[in-house]
């Protein structure tokens, strides 16, 4: 199938434009497949920038991109107008530092995580290699929003591996400072059972902030206070305090020091719930939810009236 000369010169000034590109399912942040979430993770994780393009959205460029570059699956990426590949490229790319190299980067930091398994955690996952037949690993793997994963896998070659009192963990290179400190137990109590992964480098949860607190700490300056509803549902009931909204977007709340101490505030909570999670996971370190939302403000505040 030939490419049509138009949908070709649109990926070709699409690539003169950006030196980095990525073509994917989704959002970087809202990835809509798992290789394209593991492909953007990969990128994010280097802290680069990087143009992309939903092809979801464009269903002329999904079809388009396959002929263009003759790789017939998403995610593609190109850097410099030239295709490196999918999903399982980039990852070994990164693994190997040749994807540092191809964007400018310096060399990945090798340094071998500091990591604590407990003796209960030591029998386990020497039990499970045992059961796995004795040549596997335990990968563990952290993305750039925490998430973290441990699997049996066979040694790679270019992942870091880490002996601790005869447990072998193996870190994808890309992983290896969010692994600092982090600590295995292992757990048959009342928390249920299996492994406990404690990460310190883990943005600490969403936490719950009642109105009363939340207005308490915004006269003194020591919060700041973001309404999610929209501007007629603000028109209401608005809480009595300073507060900011999301009517020209998010960006200027995003561009705020992540070591601002930020909640949010909407009807009920559950929009709010959505919104300090999303903050949490772009690295805000103190993100509160304004518990029962200002449904909850109006019962302890008669000024504020209920809708």
């Amino acid at each position: 199938m030939s490419l049509d000369p138009a949908l070709r010169q649109r990926i070709d000034d699409l690539l003169a434009a950006n030196r980095i590109v990525l073509f994917m399912k989704g959002q970087p942040d809202a990835p809509q497949c798992g290789f394209s979430s593991q492909a953007a993770g990969t990128l994010k994780g280097l802290g680069v920038s990087f143009a992309h393009v939903d092809v979801l959205s464009d269903p002329e460029i999904r079809e388009g991109i396959k002929h263009y570059g003759d790789w017939p699956t998403i995610p593609q990426l190109y850097i410099g107008g030239e295709l490196v590949g999918g999903s399982d490229i980039i990852v070994q790319m990164a693994a190997s530092g040749e994807l540092q190299q191809a964007l400018g980067l310096p060399p990945p930091d090798r340094t071998p995580p500091q990591v604590t398994v407990t003796p209960s955690a030591q029998a386990m996952l020497k039990q499970a290699i045992s059961d796995a037949g004795g040549e596997m690993v335990v990968e563990i793997a952290i993305d750039p929003n925490f998430r973290t994963r441990l699997h049996l896998v066979q040694p790679d070659d270019h992942a870091v591996l880490v002996n601790v009192d005869g447990v072998t963990l193996q870190f994808p290179v890309s992983d290896l400072r969010r692994a600092d400190g982090l600590t295995l137990d292992f757990a048959d109590d009342a928390r249920g059972k299996g492994l406990i992964i404690d990460n310190p480098n883990a943005p600490k949860p969403v936490r719950n902030l009642s109105p009363a607190e939340a207005e308490a700490r915004v006269r003194t300056g020591t919060l700041t206070l973001v309404d999610v509803r929209p501007r007629d549902e603000r028109s209401l009931a608005i809480a009595p305090v300073a507060h900011r909204d999301l009517d020209d977007g998010v960006e200027a709340i995003e561009a705020l020091p992540k070591d601002t101490p930020i909640a949010f505030l909407c009807h009920h909570g559950g929009r709010s719930a959505q919104a300090a999670e999303h903050f949490r996971q772009l690295g805000f370190g103190e993100v509160y939810n304004v518990v029962g939302g200002i449904d909850a403000w109006a019962a302890f505040d008669p000024a504020v009236p209920r809708y």
